[in-house]
This record gives C-alpha cells, sequence and structure tokens, in this order.
C-alpha cells in the first residue's frame, strides 16, 4: 500500500515538473520572439535620439569685417552661446577681401565644419567655394546677401532701408530748415553690392522727400576711423554740411566725433544711419549729433542669438519654408533709445 501512494506521489511529481518544464520551454521563447524585436527597436531608436540630440557642432564663420561693432558684437555672442552647448565655433574677418574669404571657407571645408555662415565681401566671388561646401554635405547660410549656391540667405531689403534712413532725414531737413535748403553729406561704401544698394535708397529718399537739400559730398566709410577721417575731409570742403546720412553704424559713429572735434553740434546738424550700435544709442542719449538709426533684427547681441539659432537649425537638419529669410527694420531714435541701448 505505502509503494503504491509513494508510487503515485513520485508521478505526480513528475507530471508536475514535465509541466513546469514544458511552461518554461513553449511560453518564454514566444514571449522573447514577439517583445525581442520590439525592445530592439525602442533600443535603436533611443540611441539615434541621443546621438541627434548629443550632436556636436563644428561651425565656421567669416565676415567682412570685426572692426563693425554689429559684427564683432554677433559673433563673441555666437560663441559664447556655442561654447555653452559644447560646439565648436570660430569666426573670422577676411578684411573685405574675397581671396581671403575664399581661403578661410576652403579650410573650413577642409576641417570638416558641420556649417558655413559667410557675410561676403563680393558674394559672386564665393559661389563656387560654397557649392563645393554643399557638395562636400556642409550646410552653408549667406548673412546679408541673396546667394544661389547656400541653405539660407538671411538678407534685408537695403533699398528699403536706405530709404528710410533718406525719408527720416528728410523729415529733420523739413522741420530744420526754411524750403528744405540744406547741404547734406553722404558716407557711403559702394564697393559692396547691398551697401550700394543701400545708399541708392538713401539718395531716392532725399530727392523725392527733400527735394531742396543738396547732396555736397559722398565719401565711402564703413568703420569709426574711415566715418572720422571722411567726415574731416567733407567739413574742409563743406563746413555748412548739416546733415549726414550714412550706411551703416561705424561711419556715423565717427561722423560723430569729428563733429564733436570740429565743435559743429546742434539743434541743427543730424546724422541718420543704420545698426543702432551702442555708440550711436549713447550720442542721441547724450544729445549729439546721431539723431536716427535704423535697426535691423535687434542689437548686435540679439542678432548674435538670432544667428547662432538659425546656424543651429541648419546643423542639426531641420529645414527652412524659403531660402531667403527677410529680417526686420525699424527706425530708433532719441524717443526710444534707451530701450534699446546697454549700459
Amino acid at each position: 500500500m505505502k509503494k503504491k501512494i509513494l508510487s503515485t506521489f513520485l508521478a505526480s511529481l513528475v507530471l508536475a515538473a514535465t509541466v513546469l518544464s514544458g511552461c518554461q520551454s513553449n511560453t518564454k521563447p514566444a514571449e522573447d520572439a514577439a517583445s525581442a524585436p520590439a525592445q530592439k527597436t525602442e533600443q535603436a531608436a533611443s540611441d539615434e535620439a541621443g546621438a541627434t540630440a548629443g550632436k556636436k557642432l563644428k561651425i565656421g564663420v567669416t565676415v567682412q569685417t570685426l572692426s563693425n561693432q554689429v559684427w564683432s558684437v554677433a559673433c563673441t555672442t555666437m560663441k559664447e552661446l556655442a561654447e555653452s552647448e559644447g560646439n565648436t565655433l570660430t569666426y573670422m574677418s577676411c578684411e573685405d577681401t574675397s581671396a581671403k574669404q575664399i581661403e578661410q571657407i576652403e579650410n573650413y571645408i577642409s576641417s570638416k565644419c558641420d556649417v558655413i555662415m559667410v557675410n561676403p565681401s563680393d558674394p559672386n566671388a564665393i559661389e563656387n567655394v560654397c557649392k563645393q561646401a554643399r557638395d562636400a554635405g556642409i550646410k552653408v547660410m549667406c548673412w546679408d546677401n541673396n546667394m544661389k549656391n547656400t541653405d539660407i540667405n538671411w538678407v534685408i531689403d537695403n533699398q528699403k532701408l536706405g530709404y528710410m534712413i533718406g525719408e527720416q532725414a528728410s523729415t529733420f531737413i523739413n522741420s530744420k530748415f526754411k524750403d528744405g535748403k540744406c547741404e547734406v553729406a553722404v558716407l557711403d561704401y559702394p564697393q559692396t553690392e547691398i551697401l550700394l544698394e543701400r545708399e541708392n535708397g538713401i539718395l531716392a529718399a532725399l530727392k523725392e522727400k527733400a527735394p531742396n537739400a543738396k547732396v555736397v559730398a559722398q565719401q565711402p566709410a564703413i568703420n569709426a576711423t574711415e566715418g572720422i577721417n571722411a567726415m574731416e575731409t567733407i567739413l574742409q570742403a563743406h563746413p555748412n554740411v548739416k546733415v549726414v546720412c550714412c550706411i551703416g553704424g561705424g561711419g556715423a559713429v565717427g561722423a560723430n566725433e569729428a563733429l564733436k572735434s570740429s565743435k559743429k553740434i546742434a539743434d541743427d546738424v543730424g546724422i541718420f544711419a543704420a545698426d543702432a550700435t551702442n555708440e550711436e544709442l549713447a550720442a542721441m542719449i547724450a544729445g549729439e549729433a546721431n539723431r536716427m538709426s535704423v535697426m535691423v533684427t535687434g542689437t548686435p547681441k540679439v542678432i548674435g542669438e538670432t544667428v547662432y539659432k538659425m546656424l543651429s537649425q541648419l546643423g542639426n537638419g531641420e529645414k527652412f519654408d524659403n531660402q531667403n529669410v527677410y529680417r526686420e527694420i525699424f527706425p530708433v531714435t532719441v524717443d526710444n533709445a534707451k530701450q534699446y541701448y546697454n549700459k
């Protein structure tokens, strides 16, 4: 009897073991077969997302000159932002020389940058090397010109901007001088295509809005040193110049210094320009000759932040709706200068 009970008990154990063994061998592989591919896909997706998010960008920037506050502050801002995110950003001045700019772009290609930004001395001269960059898989952004071999162009309607400068100057002229008669000087920079467009806008507005004003002198000036020299030369030949229209803030700052040195600062003397640099705004607030400057996008720091964001978007594969991205322009006067002045 005991043997029979023991035999039955042992048989039950064997059966239980067999059932358990069957569950393990049949159920587990089925679960693995169903879940393993899903787990692998999720892991791959996670790895891919991590790789994209953690990608470190290498950015190369070449601008016309760093003597202009807008470009210098924007570039230092971009570099600081890049380093804060673990990216690398190198910027250089081509000193307004196309051959040097081409060499800089070639070096950025050789060093395998992810993104290159160009502020062209001559856009036509660098079209081919920018094509080489894009052929190498590098994204290219142009700051200022409507170029062909780029992913995006960050541009200004320069005729419109120049017209705004001339229009503001005309309002001043008509309010300060009988019949709008006065002598005007223009600090231009015709060797750069977009700045020639700006100059043409200034002259068109003056002709239309202040027809009795006379442009007696035009001198090139893109930075403060050139502005001082140009304005001193103009004042020697035309001491009665009362209004100065400048294509950029660098020349405007120099013109103001020359007028101060010549003791020409007066209620009926005004400088009208673009860029709204900190120096221009300080002069406005202090009641000096700077009366108005067209701000483009924002302060140089805001410009740097805006440019860096676009460069990051390009480097991370984001698409833009249009190749040409137009910038906002608006006048800054003594009435709103403090809003944009950075102490």
